[in-house]
């Protein structure tokens, strides 16, 4: 089945008010291109490093407005709304880095928490500690649609290709990667990221990325993609402010894809062995396919 999806760029600030009237104009602008599939970027609701003003605007999802705009969006369109996340306080006073997928009727089908926290320190001075902030999600995430079968990661959880293993060897055929990537990461890493687990898999990807210089004073990469499942780029926005990207996707390509390279049928168990140096005696382990 042959379906028309779009990936929308933003530069979301930290005023989830404006950022919820700018996802309002560019999934209206995607839909109206006749996208029935619209993901927005990781973070769709503000990005905001400072801990006391996330704290201000923080919502419980019944009361988040980013989660009303995306279902009312989904059922005045008739069209799929994946809002890529937003941060959701918890009831335990923690924060979930979580994405939303709504249906034509504006129904909640399902959402996704981001697993891996990106806990890193870069070589430009930048230090993130997404585990400070945020409670990492334990469960992988699959919805069956008309169009095909979705899985869900979020930004990090692309450098994790067993995730991605995972959702393809139960018939995963678009994977949705929204990202708020740094500039220096995404510039290393990002197309190549995209294109390799496409590519290992046989599956489409869809990354809506947060784009330029946002008023907390990061900088993102955007690049928002779509690659098909032989790794080529299908539609790409450039790296700063808004787009709408948008490409058709036909789920017979997987099948094609994996057809002729079956490497999620083919693997193998294996084991592992490291010989010690001073020991000599090896240190063994093993895989599973």
């Amino acid at each position: 089945m042959t379906v028309t999806i779009a990936a929308v760029q933003m530069c979301s600030g930290t005023d989830p008010v404006r950022n919820v009237e700018t996802m309002r104009r560019l999934v209206r602008e995607a839909a109206a291109k006749g996208a029935t599939y619209v993901q927005t970027p990781e973070m769709t609701g503000a990005l905001q490093r400072d801990r006391a003003g996330l704290k201000a605007i923080l919502r419980q999802e019944e009361d988040d407005p980013v989660v009303a705009a995306a279902a009312q969006l989904a059922a005045e369109l008739a069209i799929h709304v994946h809002v890529g996340s937003t941060a959701i306080a918890l009831a335990d006073g923690k924060v979930a880095n979580r994405g939303f997928l709504f249906g034509p009727d504006g129904a909640r089908i399902c959402t996704y928490d981001k697993i891996h926290m990106f806990d890193v320190d870069l070589d430009n001075g930048e230090s993130w500690r997404e585990s400070a902030v945020y409670s990492p999600g334990a469960v992988a995430r699959l919805a069956d649609l008309p169009f095909g079968r979705l899985g869900f990661a979020i930004c990090y959880d692309v450098r994790f290709p067993e995730l991605f293993k995972a959702e393809a060897q139960v018939g995963a055929e678009i994977i949705s990667v929204p990202a708020a990537f740094t500039r220096q990461t995404g510039e290393a890493h990002w197309e190549t990221l995209l294109r390799a687990r496409a590519i290992e898999n046989g599956v489409y990807i869809v990354a809506a990325a947060q784009a330029g210089l946002h008023e907390d004073g990061r900088e993102t990469f955007g690049h928002s993609m779509i690659v098909d499942p032989w790794g080529r780029v299908l539609a790409s926005a450039g790296g700063t402010g808004e787009a709408v990207v948008l490409a058709e996707v036909d789920t017979a390509a997987v099948k094609a894809a994996r057809d002729k390279i079956p490497n999620l049928r083919n693997g193998r168990s294996f084991s592992l062995e490291v010989t010690g140096k001073e020991s000599g005696a090896p240190a063994k382990g093993g895989v599973a396919a």
